[in-house]
């Protein structure tokens, strides 16, 4: 087990990373104090871990229907009676057991109910391995778009256990992938250049990408300023996303509008032609689209206009000065607009 520190002061937590760790959640889990524990799943990941994990401690198990549909109102409010009817209190916690759905449902839950209550996130996809478990981010979609109801709630700790990426299906591998490519665009050269050219090390990976999303963390907690490059090809990637209607994944969406933010760079003044052939070509190596199509231009067009990012008449986004170096631009949302081939 290797253990990473999330610097955030008395706020601060721990990632640990290794293989079998979920077996271990009891006793890594009793130094937090909480009294007790309620893991929160899907119905797929209830399956594989969270039943296991229920009968080896005694905890109560609650599930949801597996699937970016459940970051709902309506499953929020059924998540939180549940809990409620489970006798919950303030001094007893959840465990958000999943990808990132889960993350952001469970702990937008925690982050609520009762005014907050412990939280620990225990990701099993590698996405949230490499990602979304990690930083505070909680929360749930809306009809006009992703992830516009939420709240920063750190957990108390994470726990990334390896041994549950042998049972991810092959596409969403691929959609962690799309996570672990874009740590090697903004901040990491070295591991562009070993994805090129090595099978992954999964514990090495999901370290070297924790250690940055980490750093960031501490600098910047609420994402206001050098943590927003994290966003690199998630400005369009939302979009695709909300408007594909399920038929993309997050990281497919991700990847795509890396892409889109190279071609949109490349036509307003910074030739990136070098990295769309590099970048292109990577995604390929991992199964992952450069292109993404079927798109009502003007629902995308409405839907950057609503971008959260957004703050007065300008939004910020992440774009790449060289291969390993992202930076922040300011730019108008009619700026953005420009250039954008996606049909």
């Amino acid at each position: 087990m290797e253990t990473l520190q999330v610097a955030l002061g008395r706020r601060s937590y721990p990632i640990h990373i290794g293989g079998g760790l979920l077996e271990q959640a009891e006793e890594l889990l009793r130094p937090l104090g909480v009294g007790r524990w309620v893991i929160v799943c899907d119905d797929t990941v209830a399956a594989l871990y969270g039943a296991p994990l229920a009968r080896r401690t005694g905890w109560p198990l609650v599930t949801f229907p597996a699937g970016e549909g459940s970051k709902s109102l309506e499953e929020y409010d059924r998540l939180c009676r549940r809990l409620v009817q489970l006798g919950l209190t303030r001094s007893d916690g959840i465990v958000a057991l999943g990808g990132g759905v889960t993350g952001d449902l469970a702990g937008f839950a925690a982050a609520t109910l009762l005014r907050g209550v412990a939280l620990v996130q225990a990701p099993t996809t590698l996405l949230a391995q490499v990602d979304s478990a990690v930083g505070g981010k909680t929360g749930l979609d809306l009809p006009e778009g992703k992830n516009l109801l939420g709240c920063f709630y750190q957990p108390r700790m994470v726990l990334a256990d390896t041994v549950c990426l042998a049972t991810l299906p092959r596409r969403q591998l691929a959609c962690g992938m799309a996570e672990v490519i874009k740590y090697g665009c903004i901040a990491d050269e070295e591991l562009l250049t070993r994805l090129e050219q090595q099978e992954p090390d999964w514990p090495r990976i999901i370290r070297r990408c924790l250690a940055c999303k980490a750093a960031l963390v501490a600098q910047d907690e609420r994402d206001e300023g050098p943590r927003r490059l994290l966003n690199f090809g998630h400005t369009f990637g939302h979009a695709m996303e909300a408007l594909g209607g399920g038929r993309y994944t997050h990281g497919e969406c991700v990847a795509a509008g890396m892409m889109e933010m190279l071609r949109w760079q490349t036509a307003h003044g910074s030739d990136q032609t070098a990295m769309l052939a590099r970048l292109g070509a990577l995604l390929e190596r991992y199964d992952l689209p450069r292109k993404l199509d079927d798109l009502p231009e003007a629902a995308w067009r409405q839907y950057l206009l609503r971008d959260k990012k957004r703050s007065g008449g300008e939004m910020t986004i992440a774009v790449l000065e060289r291969p390993g170096h992202g930076v922040l631009w300011s730019v108008t949302p009619e700026e953005l607009l420009e250039e954008t081939r996606w049909m």
